[in-house]
C-alpha cells in the first residue's frame, strides 16, 4: 500500500469546482482514514484566478493556466470541471496522453466524444471516471458499471433534469401554465437565464446517452436519440392527465428488446401511484429494470454544488485507490461489446399514447377521429370530452390508446389534423406504465 499522498489538480473553479476544492480541504482527514493514505490538492487552475467568497487556498496553489496542471509531473489525477466540448476535450486528452487519470462531470463532452475518450484512456492505461455527469449525487453510473454487472438491463427510465421536473411539478400542483412555471423556476434559481438546454430536453439527452451506452455496452450517438422538450405541455394537459390518473414528467428512456435498442427523451404520462411519478421539485430519479434484479429506483439531488461535488470527490477517491494500491484499470470505465445491437428509429417505438384534440362543435367529430385511428390499427382505451375552457369556444377531446406504433400514430394525427374536425394541431404525449414489464422475464430474447 502506498504511504505518500496521491496528488490531484483541478481545472475549473466555478460552482462545482468550489465544492470539490472545499470537500477535499474540509474532509481530507476523513478521506485519508478511508483510503489509508492522503489525497493532496496541489494545483487549481481557473482562467479568472478568482475564488468564491469563503474559499481560501495556500499561496501559489491557484493559477490561471491549465498547463500548470497538465504539465506538472507530480499530479496523478486531473479533475476537469470547465464544461463544454472545446478546451475541455483538449485538456482531458492531453492529461490522459500524459499518463494522468481523469475525473470529469462533463456530460456534453462525454455524449459527443465518449468513444474517443474511452479508447484514449484504454490506450494509455489510465482511468476515466464521470459519476457526476449524470444525476448529481446519485451514484447511478457506478451502479450500472458495477452494481448491476450480473444483470441483463432491459430498461432505464429517468427523471434526470431538475429544471424540467421543477416546472412540471409546479404546473401540476398549482395549475400554472408553462411560462408561469418557467418564470418561477428562474426566480428560485432552478432555471438559467437561457434555459433552452433544459426545457428542450438536450441536457436529458446527453445523460440518457451516457447511461444507455453503459447499460447496453455500445455507444449510443446523440443523433440516434429522439428528443422533445416540455415547452408544449399545457395546464390543460396536466389537468386531463390527472383526470385519467396520470402525471406528466419529462422522461429519459432507454429500452433493449428483441428488435434492438431504443433511446428517447420526451414528456410522458406516468400512473400517479408509481414511484417515479411521485418525484417532485428539482429532484432526480432513475429506475433500472433488469433481470434478475427486477425494478430498482435511485433517487436524490441531481444538481447543485454539494450533490455534484460529492460525486466528483467519490470518483477522485476511487481513482486514488487504484493508484495507491497499484490496481489501475481494475474496472474499465467502458467496455465495448463486439456484437452491436441495432438502434431503433423513433418511428418503430411502440407504447401507449395520449391525444388531445380541440375540435369543432358538430356531430360525428369523435367518430371521424376514431375512424382515422382505427384505419391504422390503433385501438382506443378511453375518450373524454371536455366543455370549452373559460374564454374558449371549442371543446377538447382526449383519447388514450392501447399500445401502438409511433409511425401509425403520426400518420393518424396528420390525417386528423387535415380532416377539418380539429381547430389546432393534435397534441401527442406518450404513456409509460406497468405494461413495460413484459420485457423482463428470463425467457425474453434480447439483442444485448
Amino acid at each position: 500500500m502506498r504511504q505518500d499522498a496521491v496528488h490531484v489538480g483541478v481545472i475549473g473553479c466555478g460552482v462545482v469546482g468550489t465544492g470539490v476544492v472545499r470537500c477535499l480541504r474540509d474532509h481530507g482527514r476523513y478521506l485519508a482514514r478511508h483510503l489509508g493514505f492522503p489525497i493532496e490538492l496541489v494545483r487549481v487552475a481557473d482562467s479568472a484566478a478568482r475564488l468564491r467568497p469563503g474559499l481560501r487556498l495556500p499561496r501559489g496553489l491557484l493559477v490561471r493556466d491549465a498547463a500548470a496542471v497538465l504539465e506538472d509531473p507530480h499530479i496523478e489525477i486531473v479533475v476537469e470541471l470547465i464544461g463544454g466540448t472545446g478546451k475541455a476535450k483538449d485538456y482531458i486528452l492531453r492529461a490522459m496522453r500524459g499518463g494522468k487519470h481523469v475525473v470529469t462531470a462533463n456530460k456534453a463532452l462525454l455524449a459527443a466524444s465518449g468513444p474517443e475518450l474511452h479508447r484514449t484512456a484504454q490506450r494509455h492505461n489510465v482511468d476515466l471516471f464521470y459519476e457526476a455527469s449524470v444525476a448529481g449525487g446519485i451514484p447511478i453510473v457506478k451502479a450500472i458499471r458495477e452494481g448491476f454487472v450480473a444483470n441483463r438491463i432491459d430498461s432505464l427510465l429517468g427523471i434526470v433534469n431538475g429544471t424540467c421536473n421543477y416546472i412540471l411539478t409546479r404546473m401540476t400542483s398549482d395549475r400554472l401554465e408553462f411560462a408561469e412555471a418557467l418564470a418561477e423556476a428562474r426566480l428560485n434559481g432552478y432555471a438559467e437565464a437561457d434555459p433552452a438546454l433544459d426545457i428542450e430536453g438536450i441536457d436529458a439527452r446527453h445523460k440518457i446517452g451516457i447511461l444507455s451506452s453503459l447499460a447496453f455496452g455500445q455507444w449510443v450517438p446523440q443523433k440516434h436519440i429522439h428528443v422533445e422538450g416540455i415547452t408544449r405541455v399545457t395546464a390543460r394537459d396536466i389537468m386531463c392527465a390527472a383526470e385519467l390518473g396520470y402525471v406528466i414528467k419529462l422522461l429519459a428512456i432507454a429500452r433493449s428488446g428483441p428488435a434492438g435498442i431504443s433511446v428517447r427523451v420526451h414528456p410522458a404520462l406516468l400512473r400517479a401511484h408509481t414511484m417515479l411519478a411521485t418525484v417532485g421539485g428539482a429532484y432526480n430519479a432513475i429506475e433500472v429494470n433488469g433481470f434478475p434484479v427486477g425494478r430498482t429506483l435511485f433517487y436524490g439531488r441531481g444538481a447543485g454544488m454539494d450533490a455534484t461535488s460529492s460525486a466528483v470527490v467519490a470518483d477522485i477517491v476511487d481513482v486514488a485507490r487504484n493508484v495507491g494500491y497499484a490496481s489501475h484499470k481494475r474496472l474499465p470505465a467502458f467496455t465495448f461489446v463486439e456484437r452491436q445491437a441495432p438502434l431503433l428509429p423513433m418511428a418503430e417505438v411502440e407504447t401507449k399514447y395520449y391525444l388531445c384534440c380541440t375540435t369543432v362543435d358538430r356531430p360525428g367529430v369523435i367518430a371521424r377521429i376514431a375512424r382515422e385511428l382505427g384505419d391504422r390499427a390503433i385501438s382506443i382505451a378511453s375518450v373524454i370530452q371536455h366543455e370549452p375552457a373559460s374564454g374558449q369556444s371549442w371543446p377538447t377531446v382526449t383519447f388514450m390508446t392501447y399500445i401502438a406504433r409511433e409511425r401509425n400514430i403520426r400518420d393518424a394525427v396528420r390525417a386528423i389534423d387535415r380532416s377539418g374536425v380539429v381547430k389546432d394541431s393534435t397534441r401527442i404525449i406518450r404513456v409509460e406504465d406497468e405494461t413495460e414489464d413484459r420485457a423482463t422475464s428470463p425467457a425474453a430474447t434480447h439483442t444485448s
